[in-house]
């Protein structure tokens, strides 16, 4: 079977690119099953209701997110409503929504998805580590396909939860960096990753955001608000085909669909 992950969606341009080329995209590439990361799909930051009753219309199995999924208070009662919406499995029990799910691909078979984040520069939270082999113990003997977003800013981190899960799941997906990586293989147990798989949005800018406050930000070190971009739209991410059987990669291939120019 062949799955499709899409790189997290920016704002209105990485929401609009969805929309106009998913559809296509998938066809292209013989998708069974679609992942697509949500975490900054309105206006940059987090998700609203509104934004999401737009997304679940598309043909999408699974959402997941990152840590800008809290960014809006509303998005707690979507968690908790929505079983095809995820957050990273490894923030502390009590917190709205849930980690992971299984959910059938059109061909029948079910696939996992476990979301998590990383701990380097990021949020004192349980360890990714630890957490994936806890969530790999309670889906046992429901499926050998394994979806794994690892949301991150540490490349090394990335690529080390990769390796400690060779084997054990089908694909890690690294997310939150928005910058394409080109180092997608295959690892020695059958698990196929990349680094980051970039952003489905406007690259005409700083990770989707507009250069002028970004620049700000660096000169003179203090707050600025940041705004989506709005030209050089793309939709990222990866094609990885999987033996539904064993649960092993065969092929991993990036995917880059060119948008609008915007304006």
């Amino acid at each position: 079977m062949r799955v499709l992950f899409v790189g997290d969606v920016v704002g209105k341009v990485g929401r609009q690119i969805l929309r106009e080329q998913l559809r296509r995209v998938q066809t292209e590439v013989r998708a069974d099953f679609t992942v697509v990361n949500v975490e900054n799909a309105a206006g940059g930051f987090g998700l609203t209701g509104a934004v999401w009753d737009e997304l679940r219309r598309l043909p999408v199995d699974v959402f997941t997110s990152g840590n800008h999924i809290w960014d809006k208070k509303e998005t707690a009662a979507l968690l908790d409503a929505e079983p095809r919406l995820l957050r990273p499995a490894n923030y502390p029990a009590g917190n709205p929504g849930r980690g992971w799910c299984v959910v059938p691909s059109a061909r029948g078979v079910p696939v996992a998805v476990i979301n998590l984040q990383g701990l380097v520069f990021m949020n004192a939270i349980d360890s990714p580590f630890r957490v994936a082999d806890q969530v790999l113990a309670e889906i046992a003997g429901q499926t050998r396909v394994v979806v794994v977003d690892m949301h991150a800013e540490a490349s090394s981190e990335k690529q080390a939860i990769a390796w400690y899960l060779d084997g054990r799941v089908s694909l890690v997906v690294g997310t939150h960096t928005h910058v394409p990586t080109a180092d997608e293989r295959i690892l020695p147990q059958g698990s196929a990753t990349i680094t980051d798989c970039g952003m489905t949005g406007p690259y005409g800018g700083v990770i989707g955001f507009k250069p002028g406050p970004v620049l700000e930000r660096f000169l003179y070190g203090t707050p600025r608000s940041l705004e989506p971009a709005r030209s050089g739209g793309a939709l990222c991410g990866v094609v990885v085909e999987v033996d539904e059987n064993s649960g092993r990669a065969s092929s991993i291939q990036r995917v880059r669909s060119e948008g609008p120019a915007g304006p």
